[in-house]
C-alpha cells in the first residue's frame, strides 16, 4: 500500500503563487507515474500534471501549461506542484495520485488509471 499526504493549499489572490507538496510512504515500486488532479465543486476530477518518478519527465494539461511546474525530490519521497499566475478558475481541491503500473510512455491522464490517492488540499484563488 502507498500513502500520499498533500499539503500547501490555501487562499491566494489572482496572480499569486502556491506550492503544493505530496509526501509518499509505504510500499515501494520500481517506478511510478505521479500525478496531480483537481476537482472543483460540481465538476469531474481533472488531470493537471504528471511526472515519471525515475526519469523526471513531465507532462501537463493545456490549461496549466506554462504556469504550473511538477517536480520531485527522490531523497524526500516528495512530489511538488508549483503554481504561478493563479486564476480564480484554478480554485479546486487538489489531489496527488500514484500509478505504479503504467509505463511513463502511457502518460496516464484519467483518474481511473491511478491506484493511490491522497486526501486532497483546498486551493482557493480570489479575484
Amino acid at each position: 500500500h502507498v500513502q500520499l499526504v498533500e499539503s500547501g493549499g490555501g487562499l491566494v489572490q489572482a496572480g499569486g503563487s502556491l506550492r503544493l507538496s505530496c509526501a509518499t510512504s509505504g510500499r515501494t515500486y520500481s517506478s511510478y507515474v505521479m500525478g496531480w488532479f483537481r476537482q472543483a465543486p460540481g465538476k469531474e476530477r481533472e488531470f493537471v500534471a504528471g511526472i515519471g518518478w525515475s526519469g523526471g519527465s513531465t507532462y501537463y494539461a493545456d490549461s496549466v501549461k506554462g504556469r504550473f511546474t511538477i517536480s520531485r525530490d527522490n531523497a524526500k519521497n516528495t512530489v511538488y506542484l508549483q503554481m504561478n499566475s493563479l486564476k480564480p478558475e484554478d480554485t479546486a481541491v487538489y489531489y496527488c495520485a500514484a500509478d505504479p503500473f503504467s509505463p511513463f510512455s502511457n502518460r496516464p491522464t484519467t483518474a481511473g488509471e491511478y491506484d493511490y490517492w491522497g486526501q486532497g488540499t483546498q486551493v482557493t484563488v480570489s479575484s
